[in-house]
């Protein structure tokens, strides 16, 4: 009878935790959707009260000053081509690393760790080598500048999960279909990818967002206005002398939207994906 209660007590204040830490995640979410319906001195006054009105006029301003549906457009564009790029990328080499019988070992160690070394380091540090190498070979100011660069800094994370992730494959199963008469190319399409499947869900959604969000790279590379990502749609509510923040609330919550939905969506796989790429065979 005391162990029940102890495991009911324990089960409680477990449950009671994790809600706890889910409103705390919510929290700041449903205070920027407040504040979207507020105006600006309103945000300044009273941050944490409720809206006078819900008006739809910040939303409104939000479409009439950004191009939505283009930022978009080349939102979407960037994140097809560099995320499905790193995929078949990472999932070679990562396939290479952790498969393929290297004469020296040491080559083999090196180069997963060099690909793991990306990890430490912060791509704030690269914008100046990426704009030097963007203007050098003539890219700035074009799509292909933020896809090369999105490209490299999705490799060491990708390949973190991935490498770990076939690790673990038991090597029976390959070289049945070996002797089967597959082809090393078979092999990866029809076997490794449908088994890979859950990691590789988790790390495009890791890879989408990463790139649905990020903004010092594509501030400093592109500078038309009819290139720009939705990142960067906020940062056009910023006047040399005034700050319209109301207008930046609503149009994050117009970026912030589409990524709940598809989190939402792939979410399913995410927790498998990161639980398969961490062990190691």
């Amino acid at each position: 009878m005391t162990n029940s209660a102890g495991g009911r007590l324990s089960r409680f204040f477990s449950n009671l935790v994790v809600y706890l830490v889910t409103l705390l995640m919510i929290v700041p979410l449903i205070w920027t959707l407040l504040m979207s319906f507020k105006t600006n001195s309103e945000i300044f006054e009273s941050p944490l009260s409720l809206p006078s009105s819900f008006s739809f006029e910040n939303y409104t301003r939000a479409l009439e000053t950004l191009n939505i549906p283009k930022m978009y457009l080349n939102t979407i564009f960037v994140a097809v081509m560099a995320v499905g790029i790193a995929l078949i990328v990472s999932f070679m080499s990562s396939y290479a690393l952790s498969r393929m019988v290297f004469k020296n070992r040491l080559l083999q160690k090196s180069l997963n760790q060099y690909l793991l070394m990306g990890l430490m380091i912060s791509p704030f540090i690269l914008l100046f080598p990426v704009y030097r190498l963007a203007v050098w070979f003539k890219l700035y100011n074009t799509f292909w500048a933020l896809i090369l660069p999105y490209i490299a800094t999705q490799l060491s994370f990708n390949t973190l999960l991935l490498v770990n992730f076939f690790k673990g494959i038991p090597g029976e199963i390959e070289e049945a279909c070996l002797i089967d008469g597959c082809t090393l190319f078979q092999l990866c399409t029809r076997i490794i990818a449908p088994m890979a499947k859950p990691v590789l869900f988790t790390v495009l959604v890791f890879n989408v967002l990463y790139i649905w969000n990020e903004y010092p790279i594509a501030s400093v590379l592109l500078q038309r206005a009819e290139m720009y990502t939705l990142s960067m749609g906020a940062s056009m509510f910023k006047g040399a002398y005034s700050v319209d923040n109301a207008g930046i609330v609503a149009a994050s919550m117009l970026i912030i939207v589409p990524q709940l939905v598809f989190f939402g969506f792939f979410q399913r796989y995410i927790v498998d994906g990161m639980t398969a790429g961490a062990v190691k065979g």
